[in-house]
Order: C-alpha cells, then structure tokens, then sequence
C-alpha cells in the first residue's frame, strides 16, 4: 500500500468511533448500561491506537485533505462527554435537580474546554481535567456511591477543566511513560470487566478501577509537586 493510501486508512479507523459512539446511545436509549459502556471502551481503545498510528503514518503530510485532530475532537465529544452525560442524568444515578446540574456543566463546560486551544501543555499532557467522563461515569456506574458524592465530583471536575491542574495523556506524556501506559491497559481491562459482567465483577475488578483512575487522575498533579531533575 502507498503512503496516502496507509495514511488515509488511519483516517478511517479514527472514524468508527463515531459508528462505536451511535452503538453506544442505542444501547443508552433502551437503559443497557453494561453494553452501552463496553461500546466506550471499544471507541476508547480507537482512540488510545489511532494517535500512535497518526504520527506513525504521517497523516499530515499524506492525508492532509481530512483534519484528524477536527475528526478525532468530534468523536470524543460524543463518546467522552454527550452520551456518558446521559447515561448519569437517565440512570438515577444523579436523581431530580441533581441530574440537571450534571449534564449542564458537563456538557457546557467541556464543549467550551475542547476548544480551548491551551489544553495541551508542553509535555502533551492536559492542562486541567480533560473531560474525559466516560472513565468518571463508568466508576461511579461501578462504585455506585452516594448522589451527593457523584454531583461533589462532577463539580469539582467540572471547575477542573478550567484550572492549571496536569493531567497526564498516558501515551504521550513520556515521564513515568513506563508505568502509565500499564496503568492505562489496565484501567481499560478493569473497565471492560465491570461492564460486561453488568458491574457485578466483585471486589477485585472495582478495587483494580479504582486505584488505576486514582492514578491517572493524579498522576500529572504528582508531576507538578514534584518537577522533574535538569
């Protein structure tokens, strides 16, 4: 295969999430939460190998006729914000006035944070909470803990987006690369268990959720205390 025709083949790829993402709001419409997040993972896992295969390809200089960071913002809006905003505002999760709130400033806010053009630092890290609330959803649908509890996240994340708190991107921040990217597998692992057993999956799979989103979560923030030597 010619160069353009690999590039532009990486184009394609990045495009099924959106077909991964209409999966996911069929199965959101008719409450099938398990399904509808193991189509998230699936969009997620996209979305982790397509960059890679982006710079590996070159498809700025071979398929230059499709904006792939344009394509790729379209597909995490819908399969990182809109419909995981769903899910929590139709599942109960966030019950009456609660539910509101949550899929206002979710969706209001990162709308505004995906076009900020400052959300990626030097070390293509995320500056502020990237909005990646299909990871926050699939814990709290996982964890189940109190309403109050779930809005105090979706709040204070939501105020995140807008600070100069770090966020790690797992592939492409190279300090501590070694590590995150484990930890990045192993979230996704941790997720697609909880969702394809209807997140019955025990003990085990929550705490491994768990401690792997503590770690992705605070990660970047650890970089910040904790600078690297010259």
């Amino acid at each position: 295969m010619s160069e353009k025709q690999l590039a532009f083949g990486v184009h394609l790829i990045t495009a099924t999430g959106a077909v991964f993402s209409i999966l996911a709001m069929l199965a959101a419409v008719e409450a099938k939460w398990s399904l509808m997040f193991l189509w998230l993972v699936v969009a997620f896992i996209v979305d982790g190998i397509d960059g890679p295969l982006a710079r590996r390809f070159q498809v700025k200089k071979y398929a230059p006729q499709i904006d792939g960071v344009l394509l790729d913002l379209i597909i995490d809006y819908l399969t990182y914000v809109f419909i995981p905003a769903y899910a929590l505002f139709k599942s109960g999760l966030l019950p009456g006035w609660t539910g509101w709130i949550a899929i206002i400033v979710i969706t209001y806010g990162s709308v505004v944070y995906f076009a900020d053009t400052r959300m990626k630092t030097k070390d293509n890290s995320f500056s502020g909470f990237p909005g990646c609330w299909n990871m926050v959803a699939i814990v709290i649908f996982a964890l189940k803990p109190d309403f109050w509890v779930t809005l105090a996240v979706v709040v204070v994340l939501s105020a995140a987006m807008f600070t100069r708190l770090k966020f790690i991107h797992p592939v492409r921040t190279e300090r501590w690369r070694n590590l995150s990217l484990p930890m990045a597998f192993a979230w996704t692992a941790f997720a697609a268990w909880s969702a394809g057993s209807n997140f019955q999956a025990g003990m085990l799979a929550h705490a491994g959720l768990s401690l792997t989103s503590l770690y992705l979560a605070f990660a970047g923030i650890a970089q910040q205390l904790f600078p690297a030597r010259a």
